[in-house]
């Protein structure tokens, strides 16, 4: 299959496919809902197609699941709550859609069994939660850091950097600076397991 292709994706065609009745879904009349669902569809697509590409091999065959995931989250768009959460409910299609997958092809020796494949899909939505959980941690993390230390921070890790001339730069030796980026990176490491340990409490 081919891209997404929302906007020229027929409702009609999609909810019959699907057996979602026309007046719970959006209808392409409404701009706003098109408009709406691409955006969320696109903040999340990159996390729901790694958990897809995690259990299902071949990047051809993923990007098949993927069509079939964003065409049931756009059949059913119409039930989706104004402020409910489009990632977990996106996940939700996801992994119904690739054990579909795997029980299709169940005879396939390269494709997991069902009740393996099941655990492991549960195992990489952890893993992908907990990927997230200290990306937002480091970002929030770095954000609390006085603005001087942060960007000398950063700019410590761009591919190009010569550590010799952001110690300079800094104001340190190139052994002192080293020591202060070592301060930082156990300052950070605290801070992101204080948050992530914060996440896990709520």
């Amino acid at each position: 299959m081919s891209g997404t292709g929302f906007s020229e994706v027929p409702f009609v065609e999609t909810s019959q496919l699907y057996g979602v009745h026309a007046t719970q879904g959006p209808h392409l009349t409404d701009v706003r809902d098109h408009a709406r669902f691409l955006r969320l569809y696109t903040t999340h697509e990159a996390v729901v197609r790694a958990y897809v590409r995690r259990l299902v091999p071949g990047r051809v065959d993923a990007d098949d699941v993927m069509q079939e995931v964003a065409l049931v989250l756009w059949a059913k768009f119409g039930i989706f709550r104004e402020n409910g959460d489009f990632r977990n409910w996106a996940f939700g299609i996801a992994r119904f859609e690739v054990l579909a997958w795997l029980r299709d092809r169940s005879r396939d020796r390269l494709v997991l069994d069902g009740d393996v494949a099941e655990l492991i899909a549960e195992e990489a939505l952890e893993d992908l939660t907990s990927l997230d959980q200290r990306r937002t941690a480091l970002a929030d993390c770095l954000e609390k850091m006085p603005l001087p230390q942060r960007r000398l921070l950063l700019e410590s890790y761009q591919a190009d950097c010569k550590i010799q001339e952001v110690a300079v730069s800094s104001g340190r030796s190139v052994a002192g600076f080293y020591q202060w980026l070592h301060r930082m990176r156990r300052t950070l490491l605290n801070c992101v397991q204080q948050q992530v340990a914060h996440f896990s409490c709520h």
